[in-house]
């Protein structure tokens, strides 16, 4: 008789944890605003320009 598959979990199947990779991106928050900001200002003064 065939062996019975087991099937694993659609939510765990093939998919990384992020939270189990100790070597990831981290940014801060400040960053984030800083970077915003500058594309805003980029953004309008393409605007401008345009």
């Amino acid at each position: 008789m065939a062996e019975k598959k087991q099937y694993m979990p659609q939510s765990t199947a093939g998919i990384m944890r992020y939270m189990d990779v100790e070597e990831r991106l981290q940014i801060k928050p400040s960053h984030v605003v800083v970077l915003s900001l500058l594309f805003g200002a980029v953004v309008m003064v393409l605007k401008f320009f345009s």
